[in-house]
């Protein structure tokens, strides 16, 4: 979700896309606003509400306010009943589980929720034909990964209704966090009947899908706004206060912050430029979340990246401290690792992301040394590498800066900008077309494995032309026979990292905080650590 925030994702980048407009409901969404009605910004537009599909963090923000599954994250980030009355019956092994589902849930139409909604939405992620690209994450189910293969078929997954109101799950393995994990938006119901109906519009316009959640999609404007309001079929609506939210897509975050001054909207973040000048203001804060931003290389369009010394002198040439204290200013850390700090502890409270140590910090004369060597190594004085980003006026300035900083410390390196809007962005990415890319994932699951795994050589290999072996038996092992003895797992994963970071696959930059204002009369908005978003439970005192 890291999509990143990754969500994220991303991370996952914390940007929305929209695939098509929308039907039905007010022709701007941002019109005829409410007391009781959530005012927010969104940075771009959607790409799909298609649960097998989305990848980004806002698609799946939206997801957590209109669709549910067998449960949602509270308060402290731990699975609480939503479609399930409870927690799992397990069998012995821990392998097999087996949920009670809700009699009075129901889909946005009416229709029940049953638990064969559950079976049909999870083998569609994992069929090959759907081309899900978090099929990955139902790889503990059994058969899934054999299934995504095309090496079985998708009715021989791992997921059964037993009746209406019985689902039964069964795993490769106990996993510790699986219940937290059924909380992300790919594990969310669909409606086979009305998915079918619609085919591939399914989830891109407001009337060719169905909700689940709190919420449904009320109107939907391309390059402009889209608005949510209150299921009137939501299981739990009594609880539900707000009438509806609101969404203005507006990519200049100076604007964003007139239209807050100019109360038209109810909360936004702040660009490093505009902390001073607001921190001391009501409704001032900063948190550091868990989404990690870096560099991703690719080594199959440029050929001079497949030096692995050329891609050390990148990973030592930049400044992150003074990115982080002048492009950012809002709470934000430099660091040398891919996996975030304080966010994946153990019972002892003890964090896994002391237990890896980072080969590579920002180091000019080292940088230079393993240039020396690369150079070398190609035959050549001149390297000329793309940087790939998004269009948003802060995307600029950030890449303006890491490109000054290699041509800097790097003599003879020219590096080039490459600014996409966030759909075009991401599908660059994901079919391999760039050199280096700015990424940002958030975690979807409380462990480190959410990370580790997007460089598993059959995640990541398409996009970045990495495949280490070991690599790939840690994660395998992580998955499977490391999980009986939990610290000695989380060593290896950490070595596995550090394998990673050494092949320096990717560049570290920063874990993401955020600055932002928010009106007062604004109560009860949670922002997980792990996960997204949640307004379920927003109450406005307007």
């Amino acid at each position: 979700m890291k999509n990143i925030y990754k969500v994220g994702i991303y991370v996952l980048v914390l940007a929305l896309f929209l695939a098509g407009c929308s039907s039905g409901g007010d022709s701007d969404g941002a019109s005829g606003d409410s007391k009781d009605t959530l005012r927010l910004i969104a940075p771009s537009d959607l790409t799909t509400l298609d649960s097998s599909l989305a990848v980004e963090a806002g698609a799946f923000e939206v997801m957590n306010a209109t669709q549910e599954g067998l449960y949602r994250l509270d308060k402290d980030d731990k699975a609480e009943p939503a479609i399930a009355t409870g927690d799992p019956k397990k069998s012995n092994d821990g392998k097999t589980w087996t949920f009670n589902l809700r009699k009075d849930a129901k889909w946005s139409n009416g229709d029940p929720i049953t638990a064969h909604d559950f079976v049909y939405s999870w083998r569609r992620v994992v069929d090959p034909k759907t081309a899900s690209e978090y099929a990955y994450i139902m790889y503990d189910i059994k058969n899934a990964e054999a299934i995504n293969k095309s090496e079985k078929k998708p009715e021989e997954l791992g997921v059964k209704a037993i009746d209406d109101h019985t689902l039964q799950l069964t795993l490769n393995q106990e996993l510790p966090y699986y219940k937290e994990l059924l909380t992300f938006g790919t594990f969310m119901p669909l409606n086979e009947k009305f998915v079918k109906k619609q085919g591939s519009k399914y989830g891109t316009t407001v009337d060719k899908t169905l909700y689940s959640g709190p919420f449904v999609m009320k109107s939907w404007k391309v390059e402009d706004n889209y608005s949510l309001k209150k299921n009137k079929h939501y299981w739990d609506k009594d609880h539900v206060s707000l009438k509806g939210i609101n969404y203005r897509v507006i990519k200049d975050e100076q604007t964003a912050l007139n239209l807050y001054n100019n109360d038209k909207v109810d909360t936004t973040e702040l660009s490093s430029q505009n902390v001073e000048s607001n921190k001391d203001k009501e409704g001032f804060d900063t948190n550091l979340e868990s989404a990690t931003y870096y560099i991703q290389i690719n080594t199959q369009t440029n050929k001079d990246l497949q030096n692995k010394d050329l891609r050390a002198a990148l990973a030592q040439a930049i400044d992150k401290k003074s990115y982080v204290e002048h492009n950012l200013n809002d709470g934000s850390k430099p660091i040398d690792t891919f996996t975030p700090e304080k966010v994946f502890t153990n019972e002892k409270k003890e964090d896994y992301n002391k237990l890896v140590n980072a080969p590579y910090t920002y180091d000019v004369k080292q940088a230079q040394a393993s240039l020396k060597k690369a150079k070398k190594a190609l035959g050549k004085d001149k390297i000329d590498i793309e940087f790939l980003t998004f269009d948003q006026d802060n995307a600029k300035k950030d890449a303006e800066y890491f490109k000054e900083q290699v041509e800097k410390h790097l003599p003879g390196v020219t590096m080039s900008i490459k600014q996409q809007p966030n759909k075009q962005k991401i599908a660059l990415t994901k079919k391999g077309d760039y050199d280096v890319a700015i990424t940002g994932w958030g975690p979807d699951y409380p462990d480190p494995m959410t990370f580790l795994d997007l460089f598993h050589s059959e995640t990541t290999k398409g996009e970045t032309g990495y495949s280490n072996p070991e690599y790939d038996k840690i994660i395998n092992e992580g998955k499977s026979s490391l999980l009986q003895d939990p610290d000695k797992r989380w060593k290896e994963l950490a070595r596995g990292e550090e394998m990673l970071l050494n092949d320096a696959m990717v560049i570290p930059l920063y874990q993401k905080g955020k600055a932002r204002l928010t009106k007062k009369e604004v109560h009860g908005r949670i922002i997980h650590y792990v996960g997204t978003k949640e307004y379920k439970h927003v109450k406005l005192d307007r």
